[in-house]
């Protein structure tokens, strides 16, 4: 909503962009489903926290993915991208527990960047995501990218 975690999903795909023969697909929750995760060769999870949770749109995505994939993408690799305004944990802790029920396999640390976002204001504000953020965002994108790249998964 206020387009933090969408410039980190960008930086992520600029980063996968520098590896040739990837082809990033990028699905909003809302309009992502199971058959999206069944063929994808690897998935970044995304999400801002929002009352130490992830959005609900990315808990609706798991509802309805959840038994249609299971079974189906075990061994998968996946990372998790957090955009939250003091802690990102709790998301991060979700995602973390899902993917372990589906038997995936995390390729990274969740990739959690605070807004420091605490009051009414700042929390609805338009977000502009740091430099080094951005950064780390593009380098998981060429790490997995290139990892996908060269069959590693």
């Amino acid at each position: 909503m206020t387009g933090g975690t969408r410039q980190l999903v960008d930086a992520f795909g600029e980063g996968a962009a520098t590896q040739d023969g990837v082809a990033l697909v990028v699905r909003r929750a809302d309009e992502a489903g199971p058959a999206d995760l069944v063929a994808a060769d690897a998935v970044l999870f995304a999400t801002p926290e929002n009352l130490a949770s992830m959005a609900g749109m990315m808990k609706d995505f798991f509802d309805r993915s959840y038994y249609p994939a299971l079974g189906r993408v075990e061994g998968k690799p996946y990372a998790t991208l957090v955009c939250a305004g003091s802690d990102g944990q709790g998301a991060a802790r979700q995602i973390a527990r899902i993917a372990t029920g589906w038997r995936m396999k995390p390729v990274a640390a969740p990739l959690v960047v605070i807004t420091h976002a605490q009051t009414p204001e700042a929390i609805m504000a338009p977000k502009r995501i740091d430099a080094a953020s951005l950064a780390r965002a593009r380098e998981l994108g060429a790490a997995m990218a290139a990892a996908v790249s060269m069959g590693i998964w």
